[in-house]
């Protein structure tokens, strides 16, 4: 099969290339997907996970990439719960070979069956961003209605997707980011938004929960603004600071089923719509890669046709 890999982490984007793969191989509770449409992070060249396994030991040629949608190929020993042809989407392991790739094997448990009026393009789009955006809002923020939650970064992959939940679930947003996404992110539903350019973060007051995908000193500042017995939440480093009487939490996305099926009935009902941004095929991977080249939503590679 062809794959993106990567060999060199020196080599930066010049260490991605089309490669021949073997096929991989279903263990045990696994699945071989044929990939249609990939997602990818651009800070996944970066991790950890995309150079070693658990143990330590480095595990290039490795192959990026861990959102996909595709059809179920084959089923490994002792899986349950999914079939051969079935239109599946979800999470690949983070330190197994991604979805960059005709074919990818995934545990079973990290994938949900895929609607057939969910196109793959769409689907790709929403499983590290939705679960991000729902796990931090609510599993780790307990966002309630009538609370108010400041997500930092309110039109990027996740924080499109937490500003739709937050409005869905009764609470008033203050959305942050750049000038030019001012129109976008009051389309998406935020109250308020304030311009991290020519603004100042702490006009936002006190919130009850800050949602933050943009790290630094924008995290930092927004420690002060969490009023007494509430949370902030990070997904890019843990905070050096605390907020007085409340909470700071950095975490990592969880593979989830249920929720990804609650997504998926979200987005056919209209309730939400993942932000997708350049579409490219898997030949032209390498340059979703590139800052220069991003445009604003999830960069998505079409691996195969519908």
């Amino acid at each position: 099969m062809q794959a993106i890999t990567v060999r060199d982490r020196n080599a930066g984007l010049a260490g991605l290339s089309l490669t021949d793969m073997p096929y991989p191989h279903a263990a045990e509770n696994d699945v071989i997907v044929r990939v249609h449409a990939a997602g990818i992070t651009p800070g996944e060249l970066d991790w950890p996970a995309t150079w070693t396994d658990r143990a330590g030991h480095d595990r290039t040629p490795s192959v990026p990439g861990h959102e996909l949608s595709g059809v179920v190929e084959e089923l490994g020993f002792g899986t349950t719960g999914l079939s051969v042809g079935q239109r599946v989407f979800g999470l690949a392991d983070w330190a197994r070979n991604g979805s960059l790739a005709e074919y990818v094997a995934v545990e079973a448990r990290n994938l949900a069956p895929l609607p057939a009026d969910i196109d793959h393009t769409l689907a790709a789009a929403l499983p590290i961003s939705g679960l991000t955006a729902w796990q931090g809002l609510f599993d780790h923020g307990h966002l309630t209605t009538g609370q108010t939650v400041l997500i930092n970064g309110a039109t990027g992959g996740v924080g499109s997707i937490a500003v739709q939940l937050a409005r869905e679930a009764g609470a008033r947003i203050i959305g942050t980011g750049r000038s030019a996404n001012r129109d976008a992110a009051l389309a998406l539903g935020v109250d308020t938004f304030i311009d991290l350019q020519t603004e100042k973060l702490e006009d936002a007051g006190e919130v009850d929960v800050v949602f933050d995908v943009i790290g630094g000193d924008i995290l930092d500042r927004s420690t002060a603004l969490v009023r007494p017995g509430g949370t902030l939440v990070t997904i890019v480093m843990p905070p050096k600071f605390q907020p007085k009487d409340g909470r700071a939490i950095f975490f990592v996305v969880e593979p989830d089923r249920a929720r990804l099926t609650d997504l998926a009935t979200r987005v056919r009902d209209g309730r939400l719509k993942p932000v997708v941004g350049a579409v490219r095929p898997l030949t032209e991977a390498p340059a979703a890669f590139a800052p220069a080249t991003r445009i604003p939503g999830k960069a998505i590679i079409r691996v195969a046709e519908d």
